[in-house]
């Protein structure tokens, strides 16, 4: 068989992936109007699963030890393996205030597509599909790393919903990449003693001023945090009733910094903030730690491929640039592994709100942001292309992944 030019296959993927339109439009439409929390997003699994049973692709449901995770994979090895994670969780009470429904969309338009030209062009190599949960709270694709998901991927590729008034250049519509900080949860459980509150407070133990202690204290240490630092937390239970003193109290807080080590030593500085509530009021504390999300690495060759491959498709983005962006993704944790995109595509926000709003709820929902996260998931397929049959290219991206993670 000739090999296809990159016309033909860009046409041939746009022809299939327009075909798709409707069902796809359809099962965007399913995750956005039923929000599932972390680990739980049977919905999303079960409507993804059959949609990609319904088009002839094989799925391993409730992958890797995970109820729900899901993997498909199309292609033959020898030859490279292209990964796309789709991610489903939303947000406790906003729902997908995060656009996870439009990240589900595009990796898979970009798998379909990337999966439909290696079966019609025989092209060599494989395209892998994550339904990778819990990006919200937990760090579903950290699981699925230490699961061995990834340990035949060559690249993985995925996108991120922002609004576009985010991006201060009018004329693009995205990046194709920034970097994101590391963080990780730190919760402390603090046990005192139950006493009456007028009879004989002197009795008790108090966990509430054990709490509020620890939130003072971290109030003050936020003072003296780096720029690209950041705490925050909240009080997940506390006491409803005032005449008994408080024996138990529990806290959480997000510690962040530009990477893993910085992280660390600021969750240390937390810690320390959190133990001496309980010194100070004679409570006993519990501390537990979550995953540490990475930091991402940004590969600026695999970038330009992408803003390429977008602007075959009339959109402008930018390649990548120097910014930090302050929140933080378990896609910085693929991208320590192999070569990964997290590109950032716009979307009509009203008011221009950022994500994590009922503004940005409500535009994920829209036929355009929907078209947006298709053409993405077009330029994604293209990229994925290029990897697996141009070798100077995927030998650009690779030894600038060797070179960053030295």
């Amino acid at each position: 068989m000739n090999t296809p030019s990159k016309t033909e296959v860009q046409t041939a993927i746009s022809q299939y992936i327009d075909e798709l339109a409707q069902p796809l439009r359809e099962l965007n439409r399913k995750i956005h109007e039923k929000p599932e929390l972390a680990y739980e997003e049977y919905h999303a699994h079960d409507v993804i699963c059959e949609f990609l049973t319904t088009h002839n692709i094989p799925v391993e449901r409730h992958a890797y030890g995970l109820k729900t995770a899901f993997e498909a994979i199309v292609g033959e090895k020898p030859g490279r393996c292209i990964n796309f994670n789709a991610e489903y969780d939303a947000l406790p009470g906003i729902g997908h205030a995060c656009g996870h429904n439009l990240i589900a969309t595009a990796s898979i338009t970009g798998f379909m597509a990337l999966a439909f030209a290696i079966r019609k062009f025989g092209l060599p190599g494989q395209v892998q599909l994550l339904g990778t949960p819990a990006e919200e709270d937990g760090g579903g694709k950290v699981d699925l790393i230490n699961a061995g998901a990834y340990k035949n991927v060559d690249v993985s590729l995925m996108m991120h919903p922002m609004s576009e008034e985010e991006f201060s250049d009018e004329r693009v519509q995205g990046i194709g990449g920034r970097s994101t900080i590391a963080c990780y949860d730190i919760t402390a459980a603090y046990h005192g003693v139950s006493a009456h509150a007028a009879a004989s407070p002197w009795e008790g133990v108090n966990a509430l001023d054990a709490l509020v202690s620890a939130y003072n204290n971290i109030s003050m240490l936020r003072q003296q945090i780096g720029p690209n630092e950041r705490i925050h937390g909240a009080i997940m239970q506390a006491p409803t009733v005032t005449n008994a003193i408080p024996e138990f109290t529990r806290t959480k807080y997000t510690i962040r910094s530009g990477t893993e080590k910085g992280a660390r030593a600021l969750g240390e500085r937390v810690r320390k903030c959190l133990d001496a509530g309980a010194l100070a009021t004679g409570c006993k504390v519990e501390l537990e730690e979550t995953q540490m999300y990475a930091d991402l690495v940004v590969i600026p060759p695999l970038c330009d491929g992408f803003r390429e491959c977008m602007s075959d498709f009339g959109v402008n983005v930018a390649s990548n640039d120097k910014t930090l962006m302050p929140g933080s993704t378990d896609q910085g944790n693929v991208s320590q592994v192999v070569p990964a995109l997290h590109a950032l595509i716009g979307i009509p926000v009203t008011d221009g709100a950022h994500n994590h709003t009922r503004q940005f709820t409500a535009a994920a929902g829209t036929d355009e942001a929907h078209e947006r996260s298709v053409t993405s998931g077009k330029g994604m397929a293209m990229t994925g292309w290029k990897l697996l049959v141009d070798q100077q290219f995927y030998s650009q991206v690779r030894e600038s992944f060797d070179k960053i993670m030295k």
